[in-house]
């Protein structure tokens, strides 16, 4: 996610709009590669592809009308490959109002996610080290190495293969907020016309808690008669070795959590009341120009969160639930090549023991749990490794700056 200087933006219908005199830095939309970076963006743009192709995801007979549509594949142009990014000087989670004093002390999930929703990276560094992902929040993010760079960097190579961005100016949270919606819809149109998507966002209620996260890769076989959505999730590795099983454990509880997510959004509707409410939305607040007209310009008309949020719940019927076989990749940073591929069942009652789990953690019903013995050697990669109690001989671990960061796994 590119880094940018700080803009406050405030909740309050007041004062949802930034400054038109600041400098235009372009930021991603949902960040990805473990904890890190990338924020997807959206669609937007002329093409062949006709106003009711688009329409029929926001009116009631879409299904019948999107498989007609279906049939004329080979007249979509970059409509299905363009995604908007906004244009901003803060991130999602500068948008929520300031901490007040002398309260009662907040969850770590109402102090620090209140306002953005739990990512599924925040889950699989929980599951990592809850003692780091609680020092992480209290102390600072983790530094970015060349290692994380690099990953990143390969995922942006990635998503750029199928999906051309568009930037767009945002001047509220509920642009940013229906940036990522229309980001789905339109990776989900992709999906189904030329069975593949990458880096599509989710946004979901699940176990009680609001979670965002994006997945590296969507494919829907052809191979497949019932063409379950395959999920695929891609690791870079700077040793050409595979990782050891806590990493690959770590890599599959992502997967599942995305599996999901996807599920829980096919098979239920979508609680928009729900969600204005929780993050302080208004529902008919007018979207930013540039969103409109570039949607617009497509045939495809939203002028409200409101009208983002019919067309995604209308975009999630008309998906599958994603295929039990999920997929990890494994790639060698140097050169892209494979190492080796991870393909596993879902295991439902495994993933929602551990978001239960990691939910008692962020929910403030327990203090955070040390890693287990067998696992202490993550200590050595660990940068709060010498302030942490964990650590039973301080003295000869590296002091918090020399530490390489590295946190999750690659």
């Amino acid at each position: 996610m590119s880094e940018s200087q700080s803009e406050s933006f405030s909740n309050s219908p007041h004062n949802r709009q930034t400054t038109d005199n600041s400098p235009t830095i372009p930021i991603e939309i949902v960040s990805e590669e473990e904890m890190a970076l990338l924020e997807a963006a959206l669609a937007a743009t002329r093409s062949s592809f006709s106003s009711p192709a688009i329409s029929s995801i926001c009116s009631p007979s879409r299904s019948s009308q999107f498989q007609r549509n279906a049939r004329s594949v080979h007249s979509i142009t970059l409509l299905s490959k363009r995604r908007l990014s906004y244009c901003s000087q803060s991130d999602i989670e500068d948008f929520g109002g300031t901490q007040k004093r002398n309260r009662v002390p907040e969850s770590l999930l109402q102090r620090f996610r209140k306002n953005r929703g739990l990512n599924v990276t925040d889950i699989t560094a929980t599951e990592w080290c809850e003692k780091q992902m609680e020092f992480t929040l209290l102390f600072g993010k983790r530094e970015v190495n060349e290692a994380m760079k690099a990953g990143s960097v390969r995922h942006a190579k990635l998503e750029e293969e199928v999906v051309k961005k568009v930037e767009v100016r945002v001047k509220s949270i509920e642009d940013i907020w229906a940036l990522k919606f229309l980001n789905f819809i339109t990776g989900a149109k992709q999906l189904l016309f030329e069975g593949l998507t990458r880096e599509l966002p989710l946004i979901c209620f699940v176990e009680g808690v609001w979670m965002v996260g994006v997945v590296d890769e969507v494919q829907l076989p052809t191979t497949d008669p019932n063409r379950y959505p395959v999920l695929v999730e891609t690791k870079t590795r700077v040793q050409d070795t595979l990782p050891a099983e806590p990493q690959r454990r770590n890599g599959r509880l992502q997967l599942m959590c995305y599996k999901y997510m996807w599920d829980s959004l096919v098979a239920d509707k979508f609680p928009s009341r729900q969600f204005f409410d929780f993050f302080s939305l208004d529902p008919y607040y007018l979207l930013s120009e540039e969103i409109q007209v570039s949607t617009a310009s497509s045939g495809f008309h939203v002028k409200t969160l409101d009208d983002v949020l019919k067309c995604y719940s209308n975009t999630c019927e008309m998906l599958l639930p994603a295929h039990d076989l999920l997929l990890l990749r494994y790639e060698l940073q140097r050169d892209n090549t494979v190492l080796g591929e991870d393909h596993f069942t879902y295991d439902p009652d495994w993933v929602k023991s551990q978001l239960q789990g990691c939910l008692e953690f962020w929910l403030g019903e327990r203090k955070a749990n040390f890693i287990l013995e067998e696992e202490q050697w993550k200590c050595r990669y660990c940068q709060f490794a010498s302030v942490c109690p964990a650590n039973s001989k301080p003295d000869t671990t590296p002091s918090l700056e020399k530490t390489n960061p590295n946190g999750t796994p690659n």
